[in-house]
C-alpha cells in the first residue's frame, strides 16, 4: 500500500464507536485508508509517504460549523463593530469615529449592536440622529435581523413610511407614521442597503479569502453555509481558481414567500453543483424571525405583544416550499427560533408522504421550546442546529436582558434546550452563526459545556442544567455535524474510507477543563489529507 500521508498524535478520538486506542491515521487519495497503532504505522510507510507526527497532540474528525454565513457576513461586518458598546454612550463615541474616517460624504456604517444599550426604550434613530453630522448611517443590530438606519439614510433610499412585504418585514413607524428608523428582516433592511457604494469584486474577494483562512486557523475543516446570496458563486469559483478554499462549504440558498413554484423551481435548480470543495445541497428557509426584534412566532405574544406571526403570511405556503423540495430529495434547513414556529416545521415535515425519509431536513435555533416538541424531534428524526453562544453570550441567568424580558421567565427557562435534545436522542450539529456571534469552535464547545462565557468564573450559568457533556459538545462539531448534513457515511469520523478531513489540538478536548479549552490553540488542520494550517506552516 502507497500512502500519501500518515499522521501520528499521541491520542486520537475516532468518534466511531471504536474502543481500541489509534494513534496513526494512513491517508491516501484524499481518503482514510488505514487507522491504528505507531507500529502499524511503521508497515504502511514507504519511501513516498509524508509523515507528520503531531506528538502531544489530539487528532479528531475535522471540526465543521453547522451554520455561518461567510459571504453575507462580509455585508453584515462592514464598518465598526459595536458588540463591546456597553450603553448609548458608547455607541455615539464608536460612530463618531467611525465618521471622522468615513469622511463628510461617507456613509457610517455598524454592526453588532445590542438592543440592551437602548435598556426599556425602543430601538430609535434619534439616539444616532444629531452626532454624525449628517452622514448617512446604517447600523446592523447583533441578530442579523434588524438595523438601525439615521434620518439622512432614510431620506437617500426614499423610505418615508410604512412599506409593503410580501413576508414579515416592517419599516417601523411612530404613530405619526414616521420611519423610527428600525428596519426588520431582510427585506426592509435592503431598502437602504441597495443604495449603500458597493465593494469592489477584488477588495471582497481578499476579505472573503482572509475570513476563510481565519476559521481553517481556528480548527475548521468545513462549514455548512445558510445562504447564497449575490455574488457568492462567483466568489467561491475564483477563489478555487486562485488556488483553493481552506475548508469545505456546504450551501443552501433561501427561499422566501411569495415567489411559488416558480421561484421554488429556481432555487431548487441551484443545488447538485458545486466545486472541489464547495457544493449547494440544501435549501434553507426561515418561519419567523428573532425574539429580540418581536419578529419569532410563539403561541402566546411576548411581553410586548408581539412575535405572534410566522415570516410567511401563509404558513401553508411555507409547509407546500417544504413538500416541493422534499419530494426532489433536496433537505431543508428551518430558521425556528419561537415555539410556534419550531412546531410549524415539525409539522410541516410529519405531513411529508411517509415522513421526512431518507433525507435529513433540520431546524435551526430552536431557542425555546415546550417537553413535547423535543419529543417529536426524536419521533420525526429532525435534525436540530444550535449555537450555544447565542445563549451564553446574548442572555442572563436573571433574566434581565431583552431576549428573556420579552419571553417572560416561563419560556424564557425552556431556553437552548441543548442537552435535553441530546439526550432524547436527536442529532444535534453546533455552530456559531457568524456573524452573529464569534466563529472560533473552541470556546464555543466550552460555552456548551459551561452555559456561560468561557473565560468568565463568575459569570452565571444560564439553564446549567442543559449543559452538554465535552464528548457530546466535540460531537456537535464531528459526528452530529456530518449526521445532520447527511453526510456520515462519508464524513465525520476516522474510519476507513471517509474523508481525510482532521483538526489536532493543543489539549485533549474531551478531557481538558473547557475554560482550559477555549484558551488553548488548535495544532493544525487537514482537509482531504493535505495540510491547510499546521502551528507556522500553512499548506
Amino acid at each position: 500500500m502507497t500512502d500519501d500521508l500518515i499522521l501520528l498524535a499521541d491520542t486520537i478520538h475516532t468518534l466511531d464507536g471504536a474502543t481500541t486506542p489509534v494513534q496513526a491515521v494512513a491517508v491516501q487519495d484524499g481518503l482514510i485508508a488505514a487507522v491504528g497503532s505507531r507500529d502499524d504505522a511503521a508497515a504502511w510507510r514507504t519511501a513516498a509517504t509524508e509523515v507528520i507526527d503531531l506528538g502531544s497532540a489530539t487528532l479528531t474528525p475535522g471540526l465543521v460549523d453547522c451554520h455561518i454565513h461567510p459571504v453575507f457576513g462580509l455585508d453584515l461586518t462592514s464598518g465598526c463593530e459595536l458588540s463591546g458598546a456597553q450603553n448609548l454612550d458608547d455607541v455615539r463615541a464608536l460612530l463618531r469615529a467611525e465618521a471622522d474616517a468615513a469622511g463628510p460624504e461617507g456613509w457610517v456604517l455598524g454592526w453588532g449592536l445590542d438592543p440592551n444599550v437602548f435598556g426599556t426604550a425602543a430601538v430609535h434613530r434619534d439616539a444616532i440622529d444629531g452626532v454624525l453630522g449628517g452622514r448617512p448611517a446604517l447600523i446592523r443590530l447583533f441578530d442579523g435581523h434588524s438595523a438601525l438606519a439615521n434620518a439622512s439614510a432614510l431620506e437617500r433610499a426614499g423610505v418615508t413610511g410604512p412599506h409593503r412585504f410580501n413576508q414579515a418585514a416592517d419599516v417601523v413607524c411612530d404613530a405619526q407614521g414616521v420611519p423610527t428608523g428600525l428596519l426588520l428582516e431582510a427585506a426592509a433592511i435592503e431598502l437602504v442597503d441597495r443604495v449603500l457604494p458597493k465593494e469592489s469584486a477584488d477588495d471582497r474577494k481578499a476579505r472573503l479569502a482572509a475570513l476563510l483562512g481565519s476559521f481553517s486557523r481556528s480548527g475548521l475543516t468545513g462549514g455548512h453555509v445558510m445562504d447564497l446570496g449575490e455574488g457568492s458563486l462567483e466568489l467561491y469559483r475564483a477563489l478555487e481558481d486562485d488556488g483553493e478554499l481552506p475548508l469545505r462549504l456546504r450551501c443552501a440558498p433561501w427561499c422566501m414567500p411569495g415567489g411559488g413554484v416558480h421561484d421554488w423551481a429556481e432555487v431548487a435548480a441551484l443545488t447538485h453543483q458545486g466545486g472541489r470543495r464547495w457544493s449547494v445541497d440544501a435549501v434553507k428557509l426561515f418561519v419567523d424571525g428573532t425574539v429580540d426584534n418581536g419578529t419569532a412566532w410563539l403561541h402566546r405574544p411576548d411581553a410586548y405583544g408581539q412575535s405572534t406571526a410566522s415570516f410567511w403570511p401563509s404558513p401553508a405556503e411555507y409547509t407546500a416550499a417544504v413538500h416541493y423540495f422534499a419530494a426532489r430529495g433536496i433537505p431543508t434547513a428551518t430558521h425556528a427560533i419561537g415555539d410556534a414556529g419550531v412546531a410549524h416545521v415539525l409539522d410541516a415535515l410529519e405531513s411529508l408522504p411517509g415522513g421526512p425519509g431518507a433525507t435529513v431536513h433540520r431546524v435551526e435555533h430552536i431557542e425555546t421550546v415546550p417537553d413535547e416538541l423535543v419529543e417529536r424531534f426524536r419521533r420525526l428524526g429532525v435534525a436540530a442546529s444550535m449555537q450555544p453562544t447565542h445563549c451564553t453570550h446574548y442572555s442572563r441567568a436573571d433574566h434581565t436582558d431583552n431576549w428573556s424580558a420579552r419571553l417572560g421567565t416561563e419560556r424564557a427557562n425552556h431556553a437552548w434546550r441543548c442537552r435535553d435534545l441530546r439526550d432524547a436522542g436527536v442529532v444535534l450539529g453546533l455552530g456559531s452563526d457568524w456573524p452573529i456571534a464569534p466563529f472560533e469552535p473552541l470556546p464555543i464547545m466550552a460555552d456548551a459545556q459551561l452555559r456561560r462565557q468561557a473565560g468568565r468564573p463568575g459569570q452565571a450559568p444560564v439553564g446549567p442544567d442543559q449543559a452538554l457533556t465535552a464528548l457530546q459538545a466535540l460531537e456537535g462539531y464531528t459526528s452530529h455535524a456530518a449526521r445532520a448534513a447527511g453526510l456520515w457515511g462519508v464524513a465525520g469520523s476516522i474510519s476507513v474510507g471517509k474523508r481525510a478531513d482532521f483538526t489536532a489540538f493543543e489539549l485533549d478536548p474531551l478531557l481538558a477543563a473547557p475554560d482550559e479549552l477555549a484558551g488553548s490553540g488548535v495544532v493544525g488542520t487537514f482537509v482531504g489529507g493535505e495540510v491547510q494550517f499546521l502551528r507556522d506552516r500553512v499548506g
